[in-house]
């Protein structure tokens, strides 16, 4: 059993930190993260017992947005800029897809 939970580790979705252990690793206030969750910037998992629990890709994120903040955006602006970086990469995964298949279809 224990060696499953260790796995989730390499899992960047896997809810593994708390507001208080992400807050540290990003340098930030925990009200900080709690404000992302109630702009649902960010919505991490919750636990059992309702706290909340963060994965290595939401701390990724948030980063990016304190980041964004600190450039002086706005909560909009930020939500935006994430927002329009999220279609960027989905249009890039999409694109090399379509290669991918016209690169297979040539070779056949």
């Amino acid at each position: 059993m224990a060696a499953n939970n260790l796995d989730n580790l390499d899992d960047l979705d896997y809810p593994a930190f708390t507001t208080g252990q992400a807050a540290d690793l990003l340098g930030a206030q925990q009200a900080f993260l709690r404000s992302l969750d109630t702009a649902n910037l960010l919505r991490p998992q919750r636990s059992d017992g309702g706290h909340r629990r963060y994965s290595r890709r939401q701390l990724q994120l948030a980063a990016r947005i304190r980041t964004l903040f600190d450039e002086g955006h706005s909560l909009a602006a930020t939500a935006r800029i994430i927002g329009l970086e999220d279609d960027l990469t989905a249009a890039h995964d999409q694109i090399a897809d379509l290669r991918s298949q016209l690169d297979n279809d040539t070779e056949q």
